[in-house]
């Protein structure tokens, strides 16, 4: 077996392909005592639903946001808000999914929840059109910028071949939690954009990860510091001239939700719904070499859940 066909089989596609097909479930509403460790979902895919109430039934799957984010700590959720572009353009992630997790780590008891992205667009642009903003504020977040240098610090990344210092934003720095919620789309640069590559957002000069090697940095930032917890918006998914086309005909309304604390089984799942192969998404080859995550599926309890 060569080095390709080793690497294909470590993804389990079956596994993965097995996440398109989903048994049909009551709405999980309300409070839930916790479940028990052994019952705990790895992964919860859900379909069909509108953005906030299939979170609300993978949260409370997973026993419930105060599984993640304790009372007196700070959290930073972490959209793309990279686009002037309106939530149906699959540019940016759903506003309604940003609210319905901030609520929920509020309810939890969080002291403060902050959201922000270095966009590619004017941050004040790209923060009211995609609707986020709004969103954000209304559910109690506090909205910070983040398109100046200032506001980042550098850090040192341990064991990393070629991001070996990065400026990270002081809420990462400063906050308890980090609950990243990637839109996921197609992009010209990897192929596909998610879970890893949506941590750009929160560093400063991304300009050096394209220069040198992109999916080796998008890889080694994970060394630095991973999400608590992802939360793919798969609702509206670009399949195509990503990362912001603005033809409706490249974007296709899925309905979709994958919840994990594992980044790199989270982006291998999702990599089949975007119709992509996960050996062939460079970045993710890279994250099962440094072992950021679990690549066989099949070790997973992956719940499923359908409206």
């Amino acid at each position: 077996m060569d080095r390709r066909e080793f690497i294909k089989s470590c993804f389990s596609l079956a596994a993965i392909a097995g996440l398109t097909s989903f048994t049909k479930s009551k709405p999980l509403l309300g409070a839930q005592s916790e479940p028990e460790k052994s019952k705990m979902p790895d992964l919860v895919a859900v379909r069909n639903g509108e953005p906030g109430q299939m979170f609300d039934s993978a949260i409370k799957a997973l026993g419930g946001m105060k599984n993640f984010v304790k009372k007196g700590q700070t959290v930073v959720v972490k959209p793309n808000i990279a686009w002037n572009s309106e939530p149906e353009g699959g540019g940016n992630t759903n506003p309604q999914l940003v609210s319905r997790v901030i609520e929920h780590c509020i309810n939890a008891g969080a002291k403060k929840v902050y959201v922000f992205d270095h966009p590619c667009d004017n941050w004040k642009t790209t923060y009211k059109v995609s609707g986020i903003e709004r969103a954000a504020k209304d559910a109690g977040a506090v909205v910070v910028p983040a398109h100046k240098e200032s506001y980042f610090e550098e850090v040192r990344v341990p064991g990393a071949h070629t991001l070996k210092k990065v400026k990270v934003h002081e809420l990462i720095l400063d906050s308890d939690v980090l609950i990243n919620i990637p839109i996921l789309k197609d992009h010209d640069s990897t192929r596909m954009t998610c879970a890893m590559k949506n941590l750009m957002g929160v560093v400063w000069d991304r300009r050096f990860y394209h220069r040198n090697d992109l999916h080796g940095c998008i890889t080694e930032f994970c060394l630095y510091r991973k999400p608590d917890l992802n939360i793919v918006d798969a609702y509206y998914v670009m399949l195509r001239n990503g990362p912001n086309s603005r033809s409706k005909e490249d974007v296709t309304k899925k309905r979709m939700q994958l919840v994990s604390t594992d980044i790199l089984a989270v982006d291998i799942a999702s990599s089949k719904i975007l119709g992509r192969e996960p050996e062939n998404i460079k970045y993710i080859t890279y994250g099962k070499e440094r072992g950021l995550g679990v690549t066989d599926l099949n070790k997973l309890n992956i719940k499923k859940i359908t409206f």
